[in-house]
């Protein structure tokens, strides 16, 4: 039976929840068949995939082409589809089609929005139009060029923000959220505020599950980052399959 966002929402206080990214149907099949309970389709595509130096210039229909490759695998596992950079913030009717594209196009069952306190009304909306939203608090990758990549919840400041935020997307009525790079000592504390399982990445233990990109687990990525410890190293094992071909190549002992 297929899994939805109320039975993933259901496992807070369970069991830990897996979930991964996945760009295209052969990493869609990987992480289904590795157990995952959700694929996110990140925009993180941008600098994991596309050469590009952060996620900001990722638009919708980028995403949706890498979603729909990813929905072409026919998951059982639940897809999720990643909000581009600053659509959340237009004007609701433009959100509600920018989110109607991501489901009857790129075939995603929800789509996530980074985003606190300001944008719970819009999220309060889409779902009431039908739309699961999982949300995303913490350090957002989409405001590397205001904010910049930094740890959250280093002080009392910050961590009162926090449970704003994040209170807030849980009231307004999403089925899970990212919680990204949250001070480990603090993250408890948001896990406990909200009924929403909360999915950790680099935030350490305290939170319901946690997320990684697929490609920073296999060992694609030549330089991951320090909160991941990749589980192989196929970077390195398809580099060496390469060479041993293309000596095959050199000495003709190849068809």
């Amino acid at each position: 039976m297929k899994s939805n966002t109320r039975s993933l929402r259901a496992l807070k206080g369970v069991r830990p929840i897996v979930c991964l990214t996945a760009y295209d149907a052969i990493t869609a099949r990987i992480a289904e068949a590795g157990g995952a309970d959700l694929i996110l389709v990140g925009d993180s595509v941008g600098n994991t995939v596309l050469g590009m130096p952060d996620t900001v210039s990722v638009t919708l229909d980028m995403m949706i082409h890498h979603s729909a490759a990813v929905a072409r695998a026919k998951p059982e596992t639940i897809i999720v589809g990643d909000l581009p950079f600053g659509l959340a913030h237009d004007s609701f009717p433009k959100l509600l089609g920018y989110c109607r594209r991501f489901l009857q196009e790129g075939g995603v069952k929800a789509v996530k929005i980074e985003g606190g306190v300001a944008l719970a009304p819009a999220v309060a909306r889409l779902i009431d139009a039908g739309i699961p939203v999982m949300g995303h608090v913490g350090m957002l990758p989409q405001r590397v060029h205001s904010a910049g990549y930094r740890r959250r919840g280093l002080t009392p400041a910050d961590q009162r923000q926090l449970l704003i935020d994040a209170q807030s997307i849980d009231a307004a009525g999403a089925f899970a959220m990212v919680v990204e790079c949250v001070d480990e000592t603090f993250v408890p504390q948001i896990t406990a505020a909200v009924k929403c399982p909360t999915i950790g990445i680099g935030s350490g233990r305290g939170c319901d599950g946690q997320i990684l990109v697929i490609h920073d687990l296999l060992g694609f990525t030549i330089e991951p980052p320090p909160f991941a410890r990749p589980e192989a190293n196929l970077h390195r094992d398809a580099v060496a399959a390469v060479k041993r071909w293309a000596a095959k190549v050199r000495s003709k002992k190849s068809r």
